[in-house]
């Protein structure tokens, strides 16, 4: 959400609270009204004073209501958009790829082509690890079902016993937090 979005959000608000207020007023300057009012009867001051209670709590479950509705707008709006900031930082890479793509139709030099893709992966990791994104170390590590997942066990000496040997596939942390569980191969 945009400084200008939470500015309007804010605002809304406060005209939100300045209607409530207003209508408060409105209540009480009926109220003070009616004890003025020395005609009616009492059950007339009542049935007054219960409409305007009522109009009051209508208008204030009506605010609510508009504040909610507009809440799960904007928490879906953010819902939708929270993958702008890193999709944008990796256009650049996209556009990389497919200038490597057609330059790699018309060369012959592997060794060129090997070094463009290797300063594209380069490239497109330090955006992944700029976003918090971290690679598991997990070859020669205790196996830890929090971070692993076993693909097969094989025989292996005393000392890799429960330990990972092989890595298949490699395993990834997103701000500490598990992003995809490390496959492995574990000594048994």
């Amino acid at each position: 959400m945009g400084k200008r979005d939470k500015e309007e959000a804010v605002d809304k608000e406060n005209l939100a609270a300045e209607e409530v207020n207003n209508t408060a007023e409105q209540a009480e300057d009926t109220q003070n009204e009616e004890a003025e009012t020395p005609e009616l009867s009492k059950e007339e001051q009542l049935e007054n004073k219960i409409a305007g209670l009522n109009d009051k709590y209508l208008r204030l479950y009506s605010d609510f209501e508009n504040f909610r509705k507009r809440t799960i707008k904007e928490k879906g709006d953010l819902i939708m958009n929270a993958s702008e900031g890193i999709v944008k930082d990796m256009l650049p890479i996209l556009d990389d790829f497919e200038r490597a793509i057609s330059n790699n139709e018309t060369s012959d030099d592997a060794e060129a082509i090997k070094e463009g893709f290797q300063l594209i992966y380069n490239k497109f990791n330090s955006v992944l690890v700029a976003k918090g994104l971290k690679p598991m170390d997990s070859k020669g590590e205790d196996f830890d079902i929090d971070h692993h997942e076993a693909i097969t066990n094989i025989p292996v000496d005393k000392e890799q016993k429960g330990k990972v040997v092989d890595v298949v596939e490699k395993g990834y942390f997103l701000n500490d937090k598990v992003l995809r569980y490390a496959k492995v191969v574990v000594g048994q």
